[in-house]
């Protein structure tokens, strides 16, 4: 910001004195036009000197993807739309054979195992009985009776969902791609972390009498931001975040007016 073209200074009139017309040495005060010195760079000094920035949900070093961040204003906007607890993404990938301490593919090893028995079927209905049980999580701390009018009208916004603090939450998931030993899923989640992705995983590979590590955590959404509103490390200046603040403005009061009420 303070490289940023600044806005030109102030002027102000100041009666300056001036020869007179002819030669007798005479000097008259003269109207005129002037910069505003308080103004001067160097004597304001730098424009911005404290901008408050907040971080939304964060991500650990061995993820990447979608990570919002709150500029002066957006940080009570951030913790609005903590409050709204929205649907995360993740796209998680797997490696069966294998487990490590950390559950991550880059973790120290401690047991290799087979995966020539591991099918997508087979995978894909232990995908099905990890959401039938998050989803019996979600009705129970949603705090919602089910057979209530306000249930079904909540049902239809898509707005059940747990508005306290509660454990994390798979509200869905499916396998994108199975080719043993990789396999890559796509995760919709409450108030998890990268980690218990991982651990995921890890339990996922041991249900199917095997092990797996993980080697990817993309968070691809996180509430009403997806990756195309993410700006890449090459587009981190100034006109590219105003540009995005602005783009991003209405569907953020959208999503908190319809919340929150």
């Amino acid at each position: 910001l303070n490289a940023a073209p600044r806005r030109p200074p102030r002027q102000h009139v100041r009666f300056l004195p001036t020869p007179a017309p002819g030669d007798g040495g005479a000097v008259e005060l003269v109207p005129t036009m002037v910069p505003v010195l308080a103004d001067h760079p160097l004597v304001r000094g730098p424009r911005f000197r404290r901008l408050k920035i907040g971080a939304g949900h964060r991500l650990d070093v061995k993820a990447s993807g979608v990570f919002v961040l709150g500029v002066g204003h957006g940080n009570k906007l951030l913790t609005d739309l903590y409050n709204c607890h929205l649907t995360k993404v993740y796209t998680v990938g797997g490696l069966f054979g294998k487990a490590t301490e950390d559950f991550s593919d880059t973790g120290k090893l401690i047991e290799k195992t087979t995966f020539d028995h591991i099918t997508r079927e087979k995978l894909e209905r232990i995908l099905a009985v990890i959401q039938g049980t998050n989803h019996k999580a979600l009705l129970m701390y949603s705090n919602i009776d089910m057979k209530t009018q306000e249930a079904y009208e909540l049902a239809v916004k898509g707005l059940i969902r747990p508005m306290e603090k509660s454990p994390p939450i798979i509200t869905g998931v499916r396998c994108l791609q199975f080719a043993p030993p990789e396999f890559q899923l796509e995760i919709h989640c409450l108030h998890e972390t990268q980690q218990y992705l991982r651990k995921i995983v890890h339990e996922i590979g041991l249900e199917l009498k095997s092990s797996a590590v993980c080697t990817q955590v993309r968070r691809t959404r996180d509430g009403v931001f997806t990756l195309d509103d993410a700006l890449p490390r090459t587009q981190w200046d100034l006109q590219s975040i105003r540009d995005a603040i602005r783009n991003c403005r209405l569907k953020v009061k959208t999503e908190i007016e319809k919340t929150l009420g």
